[in-house]
């Protein structure tokens, strides 16, 4: 069974968000020139670091899911994609598309994610926790 990202997190930080693909290329040094590359594997994953900011509930609820239900970061997770779900479709111009009674239409996407190699670590601010950690986004 994939675990799904508990609803009542927040999104993620834009500022501390950082994202990269797996490396899937293999050097080829050649004799004399510059390397070359070839693939090393098709399906390529985005590693993904992020924070998000909790309240003391929220804390509870994060610390829960990743401990419990994710075994300390053992088990895979369906994760909304910060970067599409939930955003305004837009037409070129930028305007959003509409449904018929005036409601913006929402993008939707799921990630399918193992924890990274930064398991969460912990700072206080104020009243509140930000929890900073990456995922493997599967491909």
């Amino acid at each position: 069974m994939i675990l799904d990202w508990p609803t009542e997190l927040p999104r993620p930080e834009r500022n501390t968000w950082s994202a990269t693909h797996q490396d899937a290329r293999r050097k080829r040094q050649n004799d004399a020139g510059p390397p070359g590359y070839s693939r090393r594997f098709s399906s390529v994953a985005k590693l993904v670091s992020l924070s998000v900011i909790l309240d003391r509930n929220q804390k509870a609820i994060f610390d829960l899911f990743f401990e419990e239900d994710c075994g300390y970061g053992t088990a895979l997770f369906h994760m909304p994609d910060p970067t599409t779900d939930g955003w305004a479709l837009l037409t070129s111009d930028g305007v959003p598309l509409l449904t018929g009674d005036g409601q913006p239409l929402l993008m939707s996407k799921i990630w399918l994610c193992a924890w990274g190699d930064d398991v969460p670590k912990e700072t206080i601010q104020g009243t509140e926790f930000r929890k900073t950690f990456s995922v493997v986004v599967m491909p």
